[in-house]
C-alpha cells in the first residue's frame, strides 16, 4: 500500500518541459535518479544492466556490470554516499542538472535528457563509457 502511495505522489514533468534536478540518490545506471524536488528521472535513450546483472527482455544489453555502471553514473553526479535500506545509493551532488522531459517513463518516472555542467550530457556519457547501450527506439535524433 505504501508503494502505491509513492507511485501516486511521484512528480511527472510533461514532455518538452525543462527542469532542474539536484540528485539525491540513484538506483541503477539508467535511473531512477531521485531529485530533491521530488522528480524521479529515467535517463532517456539508454539501457543498462539491472543491479542483479540481468537485462530486461527487449532492452539493449551492454556488457558492463550493472553495479559498476551505477557507480559510474554516481561519479558523474557527485560523491557516493551510503546505501539506503532499500538498496538505493545516496549522492552528494556536485552540480545541479538541467533536464528536458521526454514525458512519463513507466509510471513514477520522468524520462529526460539531462546535462551536468561538470559531466555534460549524461546519456551520451553513459554510452561513450560503455556502461550503457544506446536504445535507438528512444534515442531518436538526439546528438551528443
Amino acid at each position: 500500500m505504501f508503494a502505491a502511495f509513492l507511485l501516486a505522489t511521484a512528480t511527472i514533468v510533461p514532455a518538452g518541459e525543462s527542469f532542474q534536478c539536484v540528485p539525491t540518490k540513484v538506483w541503477d545506471a539508467d535511473g531512477p535518479i531521485w531529485c530533491s524536488n521530488g522528480v524521479r528521472i529515467r535517463l532517456a535513450g539508454i539501457a543498462a544492466r539491472e543491479i542483479d546483472e540481468t537485462c530486461r527482455r527487449g532492452h539493449p544489453c551492454p556488457e558492463a556490470s550493472g553495479i559498476e555502471a551505477r557507480d559510474y553514473l554516481i561519479s558523474l553526479l557527485g560523491t557516493r554516499g551510503r546505501a539506503t535500506p532499500h538498496g538505493h545509493i545516496t549522492v552528494s551532488a556536485s552540480a545541479t542538472l538541467s533536464c528536458t522531459s521526454t514525458g512519463n517513463a513507466d509510471g513514477s518516472r520522468t524520462g529526460a535528457w539531462c546535462y551536468s555542467p561538470i559531466a555534460g550530457d549524461l546519456s551520451c556519457a553513459m554510452v561513450r563509457s560503455g556502461y550503457a547501450a544506446r536504445w535507438d527506439r528512444y534515442w531518436g535524433s538526439h546528438r551528443c
